[in-house]
């Protein structure tokens, strides 16, 4: 593999497997990773703590307000080799998993401030290169000078089966009309919202993983990487 390190930007919709690629593809490159998804799960677990969010709606002023007061850092555990994210020094990682948080991420990542505040932190992890990120606005408002872009897809059905599998492993008491409802949410949220929404940038190269493996999609973004760096010391 070449040694020109490059930026890396991932897209796609909720339970894709962005993350899974992105990791994977960070390992075998050693690369950073970097979880933007986990930044915003961050914050709307902020806010579910300190009740700023009520029947579904979040109060944007209060959240606004307390982004100063929140510290997001994350932290690479050799041992089960997965990105731990941490909230003001607390382990956060599972919590931030759980059904509730992917219920109200959206509404709270649609807010205009907490995007920007996102996306200024993301960008300064992003200045010297070599890292893989992934969410949903990477390719077209965070780095879209990246070089390389790639957008996730998949059957929502199929999306659907992976997410209740991933939510009942953990022990979650969950159903699949329960998980269909909360991706079609986040879909028409993402897609929709005023700031910084979900699409494909025009640069971006699409990996429509609903039948591939994990190995075969990490395979996939690999040839990329190679095709990307070795075009660049040609």
């Amino acid at each position: 593999m070449a040694n020109k390190k490059i930026v890396i930007a991932i897209d796609g919709f909720s339970s894709c497997g962005k993350s899974t690629v992105a990791k994977s593809l960070a390992r075998r490159l050693g690369y950073a990773y970097i979880d933007s998804g986990a930044m915003y799960r961050a914050v709307t677990l902020f806010a579910l703590r300190n009740n700023l969010i009520h029947n579904g709606k979040p109060d944007k002023e209060g959240i606004i307000r307390a982004l100063g007061r929140m510290q997001i850092s994350f932290s690479f555990d050799p041992e089960t080799e997965k990105n731990i994210t941490f909230l003001n020094g607390e382990n956060i990682e599972n919590e931030i998993r759980r059904l509730e948080v992917s219920e109200n991420v959206s509404p709270v990542s649609a807010i205009a401030d907490v995007r920007r505040a996102m996306v200024d932190f993301q960008r300064e992890m992003g200045r010297s290169k070599g890292i893989v990120m992934d969410g949903r606005d990477i390719g077209t408002v965070v780095f879209p000078d990246a070089e390389l872009k790639i957008f996730m897809t998949a059957d929502p059905e199929i999306r659907a089966q992976r997410r209740y599998l991933e939510l009942v492993a953990k022990g979650e008491s969950i159903s699949m009309e329960e998980i269909r409802k909360n991706i079609g949410q986040r879909d028409f949220i993402d897609q929709n919202r005023k700031e910084s929404p979900l699409r494909k940038a025009d640069d971006a190269l699409v990996l429509d993983n609903s039948y591939l493996t994990p190995d075969q999609q990490l395979q996939w973004a690999i040839d990329r990487v190679k095709e990307i760096t070795e075009n660049h010391e040609s």
